[in-house]
């Protein structure tokens, strides 16, 4: 028999991704939920999760249920809240994915002093993949360069960041402040695979300037454009924010083209008033403000 108490297991241990910090999240012993979704899976007479070894993931048919029990449990979260007038403060997991972890860090940094018992997990992709984690109910918030218009995600400006170039220390170009986009023409350009925000409006801004580089060399990570750059394979393309202060790399802006990109908080339209994804929404609407 499938009830309440089996489902909310199964959710507990496909949220934390694992039966050990599910157990650790909820307080409750390993043993018991691993009963648990035994009995679930029983009860249906099919699989929820893949398991290898300590590892486990979600079946196709876990993945369906996972989209169901996310919208029951957030559903009983809001109706805690609304009952008893509170913000639905004290705790909670938030599973985010971000194009880019340094553009969220600050506002989990803040949700974090306001009430230090939220956990998180954060997972990163381009853009395309992180709409898609939240679609599917992968995850509760996502940020990305990419405002989107889809009626069913609700979404917000969080911040703005700017693109830059990057080169080794020891290139040609490191003695600079700023190149002229034509000057490309004449170099290799290291660029994230397509669906990544950073390489659509840079391509953009080359094609409308009538530039084309000498080589493109695609990677599919940002860390493997700055392996790549780093090793002399030519000129990256990065945020500002995420390149930081790099002792081997040196930041050159880009004078006659506007790479200012907007970073864009997204959630399930349906779920934005859930209380955790509120505080959380609240959180980073101050620091952009700020």
């Amino acid at each position: 028999m499938v009830t309440l108490t089996l489902l909310r297991a199964f959710h507990r241990v496909a949220e934390a991704g694992g039966v050990t910090a599910a157990a650790r999240a909820a307080a409750v012993s390993q043993p018991t939920l691993s009963a648990q979704i035994r009995a679930l899976e029983a009860a249906s007479g099919a699989s929820l999760f893949n398991r290898r070894g300590r590892r486990i993931s979600l079946t196709p048919l876990g993945q369906s249920l996972f989209a169901i029990t996310a919208r029951l449990f957030a559903a009983e979260g809001e109706a805690r809240a609304l009952l008893a007038g509170g913000d639905g403060g004290g705790g909670g997991f938030l599973r985010l994915a971000a194009d880019s972890p340094v553009h969220v860090m600050g506002a989990l940094a803040a949700l974090r002093r306001r009430d230090d018992g939220v956990g998180f997990s954060l997972r990163t992709g381009n853009s395309a993949e992180v709409v898609r984690t939240i679609l599917d109910f992968e995850a509760d918030l996502g940020v990305t360069a990419r405002q989107t218009s889809d009626p069913r995600l609700h979404c917000r400006a969080l911040r703005e960041d700017r693109l830059v170039l990057f080169v080794p220390r020891a290139d040609p170009w490191a003695g600079r402040g700023e190149v002229r986009l034509a000057e490309l023409a004449t170099r290799d350009l290291v660029l994230r695979e397509r669906g990544s925000v950073t390489r659509e409006v840079f391509e953009t801004r080359l094609g409308e300037a009538g530039v084309r580089p000498r080589r493109l060399v695609e990677v599919e990570t940002r860390e493997a454009v700055r392996e790549a750059v780093a090793a002399g394979f030519g000129v990256g393309v990065v945020f500002a924010a995420e390149l930081g202060a790099d002792a081997d790399l040196h930041a050159l802006a880009v004078a006659d083209a506007d790479l200012a990109v907007t970073e864009y908080l997204v959630c399930l339209e349906e779920r934005r008033r859930q209380p955790l994804l509120r505080r959380f929404l609240e959180l980073a609407a101050a620091a952009a403000g700020s």
